[in-house]
């Protein structure tokens, strides 16, 4: 496949007319090498040459997760001896995915990255400070490995945690750029004031953040993202990306979406009864895959609840663009006749200085409905704290959640289980997890 990285800035007319053509080669692709769609075509009774264009994709199946977990390997469409990484969701949602890369799709996952960063002003003389794990078949850290590479700048692994070293290693390589987890941010905040780091005269420029929205709705920063910036005042960057779709929306200096890149996926924004919903307007993320060789999805359903705009951007990209995360469908909680997502919970609590760490838990209680708990660790005596928490989590929820308190270690230790490789704040112990 030839990349077309200047696409995202010609008329959404181009756009549409470029991922149609692809979507006809991706069809023909997957009924010849993939044994899942091979098999979804025929129950389906699906004449792929009757779809013609992107506007025909509704009048094809969806695909989920519970598929690729049910039937990994069906996805597969190159022998085995062409798979050059393996790669694996993280398993927060069920039983882990193996996604198999070929040597193409290496490449392809680079220029996804190249474009990303390049989207985030990045520039060939940067220096960038990856804070995040290349091991546990993690895709995100290879893939910003592989992208600062194909984008000619400078790259530092220093992976996650130590905030010593990470600060000692800004300091000695004059690091303008970090890659890091917004969480993880502010425990970096909190070591440069607990040791008189000067926050206002670092070499750092910006920051490309992973894995947590540091905005709202209205893209206004939100908890997290006002109390990282109102100490850290450079430039904040948020992606969006998963395993499975193999390719980022990443935010510019306009900070108002995740720009979609036109040559490498064809996202849907989808109600509950599969419709397709319009611009603003707040759905289910579906994306259909171009240009990749072993794993390719045909509407695969994310599970990410967002909204798309097609206005253009100050940026010159008249690409579409994702909203920040809303929440996950699996996630949404029915609490006491109030409809929840963590994310709202998550900022809620950001907003709360005296809330050190917590972690948000739904359960299934004796009447088989939602029971939702927060775990906390504060820094106040706990009757202070749980007095003064009440008022403002019954106004920002208008419900009142059970509430635990743990000691620092304890918190830590749920946060980061065994073999986890990503910092755990929400746990869904329902008896059949999801709405």
């Amino acid at each position: 496949m030839q990349f077309h990285p200047q696409i995202a800035f010609e008329p959404l007319s181009h756009q549409n007319a470029f991922q149609s053509g692809a979507l006809k080669k991706l069809l023909v692709y997957l009924q010849g090498n993939s044994p899942f769609y091979k098999r979804l075509f025929a129950k389906h009774h699906i004449d792929i040459h009757n779809i013609k264009s992107v506007a025909d994709l509704r009048f094809l199946p969806t695909t989920t997760k519970s598929d690729m977990q049910e039937h990994n390997w069906d996805f597969l469409c190159v022998p085995d001896k062409f798979i050059k990484e393996y790669t694996a969701t993280s398993g927060t949602m069920g039983k882990p995915v193996t996604i198999a890369l070929t040597e193409h799709d290496l490449q392809r996952l680079a220029h996804n990255e190249h474009q990303s960063f390049l989207c985030a002003d990045g520039r060939h003389g940067d220096i960038y400070q990856l804070m995040l794990t290349l091991d546990r078949q993690f895709m995100a850290g290879m893939a910003y490995y592989l992208g600062i590479r194909h984008l000619g700048a400078a790259l530092i692994r220093t992976g996650p945690g130590l905030p010593a070293l990470q600060w000692d290693t800004i300091s000695r390589l004059q690091a303008n750029s970090i890659v890091a987890v917004p969480s993880f941010i502010l425990k970096l905040i909190d070591y440069a004031k607990e040791h008189s780091i000067n926050l206002k005269e670092t070499p750092l420029q910006k920051a490309i953040c992973i894995g947590e929205s540091l905005r709202s709705a209205d893209f206004e920063l939100n908890a997290l993202g006002k109390k990282i910036h109102d100490d850290l005042p450079i430039k904040f960057y948020s992606t969006y990306a998963s395993t499975e779709m193999q390719t980022a929306f990443t935010e510019c200096s306009a900070g108002m979406g995740g720009h979609q890149q036109p040559d490498l996926i064809i996202v849907e924004i989808l109600n509950e009864h599969g419709d397709t919903l319009k611009a603003g307007e707040y759905g289910e993320v579906t994306i259909t895959t171009l240009g990749v060789e072993g794993m390719p999805l045909l509407r695969y359903r994310t599970g990410d609840i967002c909204a798309w705009y097609d206005s253009v951007c100050s940026c010159g990209r008249h690409s579409r663009r994702l909203s920040p995360v809303l929440g996950r469908t699996q996630q949404m909680i029915k609490y006491k006749g109030t409809t929840l997502y963590p994310p709202a919970i998550f900022d809620i609590l950001n907003k709360i200085p005296f809330i050190k760490e917590y972690i948000i838990e739904v359960f299934t209680n004796e009447l088989l409905l939602d029971e939702l708990r927060l775990h906390l660790n504060t820094l106040l005596p706990v009757d202070e704290c749980e007095k003064r928490l009440r008022p403002v989590l019954q106004s920002g929820l208008r419900v009142m959640p059970l509430l635990q308190f743990h000691s620092a270690s304890t918190i830590q230790g749920m946060q980061f289980p065994p073999n986890c490789r990503k910092q755990v704040k929400f746990i869904d112990n329902r008896e059949t997890p999801g709405p």
